[in-house]
């Protein structure tokens, strides 16, 4: 095993620090002379594998060079037709789509081109407790009497029963869920993650499926003399469910969230607009705030509230509407944000006591709120560096969510269960899923669901490392650094962003801001202080540890972050991790 870096083998966290290997800081030291970057710049081209030449295409991500050829994707052709005959053919349309960020953006897509084509739609999402994920046969039943055709996006992949009750409507399923062995009965099934596709673009969100149909519904409608929408500004939309949907930030998605950004940025978008306001951002968007502040308003109202509303303010044209409706989702996340923390307290209490040290952590619970299950399992995750599994029973049979950590692909071990019989219905993707069981086949699910994930893996992993790409001193990091910085992105799932050392920092003060976070400031003695900032610090032993520091030194270890507050741009660190300097 490789020397830790700094020496610091058990953070304040648990965690093993790691520095780059000796080949990264090799190509990390080359892309400086040769392509004149500077040393943090280069160390995250070099992490990221990119070569002196291409440099300048990474740094600039264009979708004239990324986007792929929609055609690419099986079955898009015909679904491209389709919509566009019942847009030309003035029929009857509704838009299917699930509760989450990634449904409502992928429906708001369709919804907004087909009313600047002057085209009404019906917008159509379960209840997420009543009707659970995806499409299910009365609905789909009853939406086929009144429609021509029905678009299911995020959802339909494994519907084969629901999509079969369609009858008298054509179905086409816009998804990017696991595949089965068999479709179902619908015109189009669109689905990078379709067992007969390549995988290139497996890494797109439902979203960005969608956007490619409209691109190339635009180009059928150009090649028949006709202008559609200008899909540019639909963009923003695209770059928020790529983000709070934790796709990966590689590929044609950085292209993606870049220009989505920019377009956000505009502020043209009422509901975007709406709920930025209340959730009081106060500088340009960036990935954090798309995954921190907008997608857990926007997905509040299916976890907790009432399904539709997230895509009904992403879609509406109407700034008071998008006023109200995101005033009434802050509201639901707040009460979102209390019903997981009873949750998270339960659930962790139970996993302790089940044990953390094998292929899965897993709690299940009576009437905690399915709606919040899917979080509380990625706070299991984040503490436990394995798979967990969170389910809230309702009588007898519970719904849960699950999520995976890297290198172990949860949703296909679901997928296997549910072939299996162990439940009712399961899916998902690599890094999450979602399933329903009996209550009576619970501890025999679980048992044989941590067996296939010990398979992969999942029970050899101890503490997660934690991954740094140098070291920094306060006097270096200025503005101007990490807008360089931030010319190298976007950060995000499948591309995290530049996490640099401290060593040997004074703790200048350290003071509790709300309940549970911390800020410091801190300096070398030497150059100018830098303040840092630690959300959740008391929720672990990183606060406590910082706030009765003793005017002892410490290595500090975070991602730099420019702060606007008050109108003044100011450097400080987002602190992760600290260590005493021995």
């Amino acid at each position: 095993m490789t020397r830790a870096f700094l020496d610091v083998d058990c953070s304040a966290t648990g965690r093993r620090w790691v520095g780059p290997d000796a080949e990264t800081a090799r190509q990390a030291e080359a892309l400086t002379q040769a392509a004149r970057l500077p040393a943090p710049v280069a160390a995250i081209l070099a992490r990221r594998g990119i070569a002196p030449e291409g440099v300048p295409a990474f740094l600039d991500p264009t979708l004239k060079d990324l986007l792929p050829d929609p055609l690419s994707l099986r079955d898009m052709g015909a679904a491209a037709e389709r919509f566009l005959a019942a847009v030309t053919g003035r029929e009857r349309i509704a838009v299917f789509a699930d509760y989450d960020v990634d449904g409502g953006a992928s429906a708001a897509l369709l919804l907004t081109w087909l009313r600047e084509m002057g085209h009404a739609a019906t917008l159509y999402i379960p209840d997420r407790i009543d009707e659970g994920y995806g499409p299910n046969e009365p609905a789909m039943a009853a939406l086929a009497r009144d429609h021509d055709l029905i678009v299911c996006v995020d959802c339909g992949t494994l519907s084969h029963d629901a999509i079969a009750a369609a009858e008298g409507a054509d179905v086409i399923v816009l998804d990017h869920h696991l595949g089965a062995e068999t479709l179902p009965p619908a015109r189009a099934v669109v689905n990078p993650n379709r067992q007969d596709e390549t995988g290139e673009l497996a890494h797109l969100c439902a979203a960005g499926v969608v956007f490619l149909m409209l691109v190339e519904v635009n180009r059928q409608m150009r090649v028949a003399g006709r202008a559609g929408p200008n899909l540019l500004g639909f963009l923003d939309l695209v770059a928020l469910a790529t983000v709070a949907d934790v796709a990966p930030l590689t590929g044609v998605n950085r292209a993606l969230v870049r220009q989505g950004l920019k377009v956000m940025a505009g502020r043209k978008r009422p509901g975007l607009v709406a709920l930025g306001d209340v959730a009081r951002m106060n500088s340009a968007p960036t990935p954090y705030h798309l995954g921190f502040l907008l997608g857990p308003r926007v997905n509040a109202g299916g976890r907790i509230g009432q399904a539709d509303l997230g895509a009904r303010l992403l879609a509406t044209g109407d700034p008071d509407e998008a006023a109200a409706l995101a005033e009434k989702l802050d509201q639901l996340n707040t009460e979102r944000r209390e019903i997981e923390a009873a949750v998270r307290a339960a659930a962790l209490e139970q996993a302790e006591a089940r044990g953390l040290d094998g292929p899965l952590v897993w709690a299940a619970g009576e009437g905690w709120h399915p709606g919040v299950v899917g979080i509380v399992a990625s706070r299991l995750k984040e503490a436990t560096n394995r798979p967990a599994i969170v389910i809230g029973f309702d009588g007898d049979e519970g719904k849960g969510s699950g999520r995976s950590v890297s290198g172990v692909d949860l949703g296909a071990a679901v997928q296997r269960l549910a072939a299996e019989g162990l439940l009712v219905k399961g899916g998902g993707h690599r890094m999450a899923a979602g399933l329903t069981v009996a209550r009576d086949r619970l501890e025999a699910a679980m048992e044989r669901l941590g067996a296939l994930l010990a398979k992969q893996g999942a029970g050899d992993r101890g503490p997660a490392d934690l991954p740094l790409d140098g070291v920094l001193m306060p006097g270096a990091a200025t503005v101007e650094l990490v807008e360089q910085i931030d010319a190298a992105g976007p950060f995000g799932a499948g591309a995290p962003a530049p996490r640099f050392a401290f060593p040997g920092m004074a703790i200048g003060f350290a003071r509790r801001v709300g309940e549970s976070h911390l800020k410091i400031g801190f300096g070398d003695g030497i150059g100018p202080r830098l303040d840092a900032i630690a959300f959740g610090a008391f929720d672990g032993p990183l606060g406590p540890l910082l706030e009765s520091h003793g005017d002892a030194r410490f290595h500090l270890a975070g991602r730099l972050e420019v702060n606007d507050w008050g109108g003044r741009r100011q450097v400080q660190l987002r602190l992760e991790d600290a260590a005493r300097a021995v």
